[in-house]
């Protein structure tokens, strides 16, 4: 099988760096507006899924006058399919911390915090260690910067900024109203820079090796590096360092097992991509400049032939039915009801048209529930409801 896209590897992420004591104090050295515009240069967006410039994030927080400010890690890596983050926390965890106190210097904060999902309790111990050398270190180049753990309780919606928010605030885990936005209105009500593990992973190598070196790889709006969580039917599962913009068919002749069936780029609340649609699809934020194009958290998860479409979906509205907070009508009653129907369409008790009429709720679920949970449900529903109907019947 011919490849169009030439699929790139890389090795930043993880590559073993031990000079972080000199980036971190060549960083200082340099103004913040300096250290804004090259992460603006670069065009880092958000490894986290949403995809948000990460300099404009930065240069919105740095303008605001207020008595506190701060920088949190969120850590709290819930998606279905993925597992990169812990990986960085556990062999680089220095490229996080040298990001969290460039961004604190940049934004005039001098404390942090790392977010810790619930069910990575098990890295607490070791990075304590990592941080405590880190903050010896801040002391001797005079850099006030502290950084603190809080734990999750494994709950998915935490991993929401605002509902995060919320959790490390003592409060119940639930998405607040936007706007306001972290930026203006974080944690504690104060101006606050949210970045996922990934994405400052990223920060420590532009302002190792500048600007250019990320925005050369990539293509255009999608530029740089992802780090993918590759599992399901396929043979080299693990994680991987690839260039975004490639397609999907490249990606699964390089990852599938000869018969993959579709791929769901995403996670749970990602999109389910058909054989079919493999070639028009890409990977990265660049729209609909070359067909369809998916941004993703960092997983991918691969189906073949022998897996049932139904079931897929089953899980996935079982997952969000748990992890739904409640707090809004739609997304509570929703997932319950998209569930409920799905079931009911398979035994036979309500007709194939049902579907259309699920599809239609999830409509309304995109646009009126609350945060990205109910928002999302649409996608993953309909992608597998459109595309593999008949398995949704028989």
């Amino acid at each position: 099988m011919a490849t169009t896209y030439q699929l790139k590897r890389a090795d930043f992420v993880f590559k073993n760096e031990n000079d972080w004591e000199q980036v971190l104090s060549s960083i200082i050295r340099r103004s913040p507006q300096e250290l804004i515009n090259e992460l603006i240069s670069s065009e880092l967006k958000g490894r986290g899924g949403a995809g948000f410039p990460t300099g404009l994030k930065w240069k919105i927080t740095s303008e605001l006058k207020a008595d506190k400010k701060y920088v949190i890690c969120n850590a709290d890596e819930g998606e279905p399919g993925t597992f990169k983050d812990r990986e960085i926390l556990q062999r680089v965890p220095y490229k996080v911390l040298t990001a969290m106190a460039a961004c604190g210097y940049v934004i005039g904060s001098n404390e942090g915090y790392i977010y810790l999902r619930g069910e990575y309790k098990f890295l607490e111990p070791e990075l304590l260690k990592v941080i405590d050398e880190f903050e010896y270190f801040c002391k001797e180049i005079n850099l006030d910067f502290k950084v603190k753990i809080f734990m999750g309780s494994g709950a998915y919606i935490c991993g929401e900024e605002t509902a995060l928010f919320e959790s490390m605030e003592g409060k119940r885990g639930e998405p607040r109203n936007k706007p306001p936005y972290p930026s203006t209105f974080g944690y504690m009500g104060k101006p606050t820079v949210i970045n996922n593990v990934e994405t400052l992973a990223h920060a420590f190598t532009i302002f190792k090796y500048g600007a250019k070196k990320f925005y050369d790889l990539g293509v255009q709006y999608s530029r740089g590096t992802k780090l993918f969580s590759v599992s399901g039917d396929t043979p080299k599962p693990g994680i991987y360092e690839l260039e975004l913009g490639m397609s999907l068919q490249d990606f699964v002749y390089e990852f599938g097992d000869g018969d993959t069936k579709a791929v769901q780029v995403g996670g749970a609340s990602g999109f389910l991509v058909p054989r079919k649609k493999f070639a028009d699809t890409a990977i990265g934020y660049q729209g609909k400049l070359t067909g369809i194009s998916l941004p993703t958290g960092g997983s991918m998860m691969l189906f073949n032939s022998s897996r049932s479409m139904f079931n897929v979906l089953d899980n996935y509205l079982e997952f969000f039915r748990e992890e739904s907070c409640g707090q809004c009508t739609p997304c509570r009653v929703g997932c319950q009801q998209l569930l409920i129907g799905i079931k009911a369409v398979k035994r036979g008790e309500r007709p194939a048209t049902y579907l259309d009429k699920l599809l239609r709720l999830t409509e309304t679920m995109q646009y009126t529930a609350k945060c990205g949970l109910g928002q999302s449900v649409a996608n993953s529903f309909s992608s597998i409801v459109e595309n593999f109907r008949e398995e949704m019947i028989y």
